[in-house]
């Protein structure tokens, strides 16, 4: 079996070109427990987003939750399934058309993009290989994780360095670590929330539902904790309203170990007992819309604010393909490509010019 894999053939005479790889969390294939079965060990046996040692961790994957949670996730994936698949790949490759538009439109003709799934498909060695095929020499990764954390982000480096360490010609790469604070994704989201209101009035709490970790990933050092509460102080300043109004929750609880708290089903539920009327519901941690968000919280947590006394639950989609969203991106992705990109001729004119002058001081001195 050869050590690396073959490469694509080379292009002679052509320029080199620049690759941008979009990179979300996976996706079964149908919802189905025999396509979650596979998914399910995938996701769950990267030893970044279980950290249990194997000898305990493996049997209870194995034994009890690849034989169990198949079947119940696959209901719950069916009940949010889009006729083109699943919600998360339909809005992650929607996406990734409309960036590379939008690139296109400003001038930037030696860019392809490509969108890849941690776990399922399309693969990240997949598309890296599709990319390199093309005559991609530099490679920008930008995870659509907001937010950083070793089980999301860091996963993503940890899967590109395997694949790299596969090629004998390896592509110059970059990678995005985060963009909490970045004023195109938190404009963005201020946007879409007074878009909401315009429509149906304000509500008298804001709920701001991240996806939850460990707690004591917190106490390891991952920055996730951290990055959520100012993503969350940024969208608040940007709404101009009473930081009271709003709250910072945390979903997608898994196992007995305690997690980052406030969790969001609670409350939501202390919520509608305490005489809370109506809420809103956004989850910026999430770009694209998926089952954490259509299922969990659209429909279980909307539930179970009802169930305990709320009267109205507003869920406001994430970010998807709004256009403010893919201008912020495209203008994210444009600052990380930097000296990448192709300048164009009057530039090209203008950085000559100054080489000149640079010369003719250095030769005076």
């Amino acid at each position: 079996m050869a050590r690396y894999w073959p490469e694509p053939p080379y292009l002679h005479g052509t320029a080199p070109r620049t690759g941008v790889l979009l990179v979300n969390l996976g996706t079964p294939a149908a919802p189905t427990a025999a396509a979650l079965r596979p998914y399910l060990k995938q996701f769950l046996s990267d030893p970044r987003v279980v950290e249990i040692p194997r000898l305990l961790w493996w049997p209870i994957l194995n034994g009890i939750i690849l034989t169990l949670r198949p079947a119940a996730s696959a209901k719950k994936y069916a009940s949010v399934w889009m006729e083109e698949g699943s919600p998360l790949k339909v809005h992650t490759e929607r996406l990734t058309t409309l960036l590379a538009k939008q690139l296109l439109q400003a001038g930037h003709d030696e860019i392809d993009v490509d969108f890849a799934m941690r776990y399922g498909a399309p693969s990240i060695s997949d598309r890296l290989q599709a990319l390199r095929a093309r005559g991609c020499t530099r490679i920008l990764v930008l995870p659509l994780y907001p937010q950083y954390s070793a089980s999301t982000t860091a996963t993503v480096t940890d899967e590109v360095g395997r694949c790299l360490a596969q090629m004998r010609n390896q592509p110059e790469v970059r990678f995005v670590r985060n963009f909490h604070d970045n004023p195109g994704y938190i404009q963005a989201l201020a946007s879409s929330v007074r878009e909401h209101w315009a429509l149906h009035g304000e509500p008298d709490r804001l709920v701001m539902s991240f996806h939850g970790v460990p707690r004591r990933s917190l106490e390891l050092g991952d920055p996730y904790h951290c990055e959520c509460h100012k993503t969350a102080r940024l969208l608040v300043a940007a709404l101009g309203i009473a930081p009271e109004r709003a709250l910072l929750t945390f979903q997608s609880r898994f196992g007995k170990a305690e997690w980052l708290q406030p969790y969001t089903q609670p409350t939501l539920e202390k919520l509608a007992a305490q005489g809370i009327g109506r809420v809103d519901v956004i989850c910026p941690g999430f770009v694209a819309d998926c089952l954490e968000t259509l299922e969990e919280m659209a429909m279980e947590c909307r539930e179970a604010f009802l169930h305990h006394g709320g009267k109205v639950f507003h869920y406001i989609p994430c970010l998807n393909e709004r256009q403010d969203w893919v201008e912020g991106l495209t203008a994210l992705t444009i600052e990380h490509l930097g000296a990448w990109l192709s300048r164009p001729q009057a530039d090209e004119a203008e950085l000559k010019a100054a080489r000149a002058q640079a010369l003719a001081l250095g030769a005076r001195s």
